[in-house]
């Protein structure tokens, strides 16, 4: 789809019509199939849809960079393009970022939000130096011999006990990527951050923190918790990618969560 002059690969699973859709916003570098999974794991009668950043997966390299300020519009633009008023908003990581950001400039568009394994941006409480260096380049997308090695002392969790599972997450189920693509991606977030706006996020909010995250310290969720007024958080047993490696737990938190009727204010579960 071309979506205000930005072309993109988009995904749509079908669900039960005038129902709002799930929105899901991925992590850096990664393309729409790493949350099949997840996916897989929510009530078929969701409507999900998904879509590849300019220069990830299936989606054209962008011609100009872009920055998570300027971003909202697309998203907005993305779901008057599918005929959506409305649609519950998942952040992932990057994806996390990029959720606020939609949720703070376009309001009426987001019903609820969910928030997994993210922060506020620039002014966060950094993850262990060697994980962010790892950030810097997309060579764990693409060489195989590498991202086994590094995948435990990336992402935490379920990998650090299976490193093949990393290497099976970031390449038999993703489509290369364009390194002008990743960067730009990586450029996006220079000097963003929701830290002053997120007393204006409104929408009842769901944050689920891994408790071994080497890139988004559990530091950063309660950061989040306790700024945005009508949220709540969950601190769960894994890493970074356990949205992915335990779809199944997560995706029974993040259902509760988006059928309930009157979110609960400023709880914190484990």
């Amino acid at each position: 789809m071309t979506v205000r002059g930005r072309s993109l690969r988009v995904a749509v699973r079908g669900g039960i019509p005038g129902r709002s859709p799930l929105l899901l916003c991925n992590g850096m570098g990664a393309g729409l199939e790493l949350l099949q999974p997840f996916v897989d794991a929510l009530d078929p009668r969701r409507e999900v849809v998904r879509f590849d950043m300019p220069g990830i997966g299936g989606s054209p390299a962008p011609v100009v960079p872009y920055h998570l300020w300027t971003l909202a519009p697309l998203l907005s633009g993305l779901l008057d393009q599918l005929g959506y008023q409305q649609a519950d908003v998942l952040g992932m990581s990057w994806g996390g970022g990029l959720a606020q950001q939609f949720a703070v400039r376009c309001p009426s568009r987001v019903r609820r939000l969910v928030l997994v394994a993210t922060s506020p941006g620039a002014l966060m409480v950094p993850g262990h130096p060697r994980a962010l260096l790892r950030m810097l380049t997309p060579r764990r997308h693409r060489g195989h011999g590498y991202a086994p090695g590094i995948a435990g002392e990336l992402y935490g969790g379920s990998v650090r006990d299976n490193h093949l599972l990393g290497r099976g997450l970031l390449h038999a189920t993703t489509r290369p990527l364009t390194t002008r693509g990743y960067y730009y991606q990586l450029l996006a977030t220079a000097g963003w951050t929701s830290l002053p706006v997120l007393p204006l996020v409104r929408q009842p909010t769901l944050i689920l923190a891994g408790d071994d995250d080497p890139i988004i310290p559990t530091v950063n969720a309660r950061i989040l918790h306790r700024l945005i007024p009508r949220s709540e958080l969950t601190i769960y047993h894994g890493g970074h990618l356990d949205l992915v490696t335990q779809a199944g737990h997560l995706a029974r938190l993040v259902e509760a969560f988006l059928g309930a009727e009157t979110p609960s204010a400023n709880g914190t579960g484990a």
